[in-house]
């Protein structure tokens, strides 16, 4: 009986060692390594970097006159690339509505013509000078002139129109979208030499 009582009273030495967690020599867990869930994964930050990182938390927000002139630096420098762009005719980092196969047509057709459209700012300089001479004649031809400058350039921007959307539609018949006919438009009433991106064809070439 006695010796009964003795070994039950005796801890399992064996069950308390393999419940209790390795070690290694350094002292550190064994079975925390990192991978493992319940442990971090990476190595603690030296003290200067958790300085530095607290650094950056506290630091004050940019103050609205310095984030202002950031904002126009950035929107400066992205408009100043996408001019370059558009004068070497790198598509890349052309502005969204010229992109894409579609607009490209529409270019090519455009500049493939002479129009009315490309002399009328030329036009109003002259009869706009020419209205400031004081000579009643003068000043009757200048009105003359933009008269019939505006009658040619509505015809010449209705015809171009309508062979804009014929034609666009025979090479892009799944192509539902508006304003095609209005970019060529815009186009059309710009002076070649200042039209972006710059036109890659020539008066009379075939598009």
């Amino acid at each position: 009986m006695f010796r009964r009582r003795s070994e039950s009273k005796t801890p399992d030495t064996g069950t308390d060692t393999a419940a209790s967690p390795k070690a290694d020599a350094s002292g550190h867990d064994a079975n925390n390594e990192p991978g493992q869930p319940g442990t971090k994964g990476r190595p603690t930050p030296k003290r200067s970097e958790a300085e530095q990182a607290r650094k950056e938390r506290v630091r004050p927000p940019l103050n609205k006159r310095e984030a202002m002139r950031k904002e126009r630096e950035r929107i400066k420098s992205q408009r100043s690339r996408a001019r370059q762009a558009m004068a070497s005719g790198d598509e890349r980092y052309f502005l969204a509505r010229d992109q894409g196969p579609e607009r490209k047509f529409l270019r090519d057709y455009v500049d493939s013509r002479r129009g009315v459209g490309e002399f009328f700012l030329p036009i109003i300089l002259i009869v706009l000078f020419g209205n400031f001479i004081p000579i009643p004649q003068i000043q009757l031809m200048m009105m003359t002139v933009w008269l019939v400058v505006m009658i040619m350039l509505f015809v010449d921007m209705t015809f171009l129109g309508i062979r804009v959307k014929r034609e666009f539609r025979k090479r892009f018949p799944d192509d539902d979208r508006r304003g095609h006919v209005f970019y060529a438009l815009m186009r059309a009433m710009q002076i070649r030499r200042l039209r972006l991106p710059k036109p890659a064809v020539k008066p009379g070439d075939l598009v």
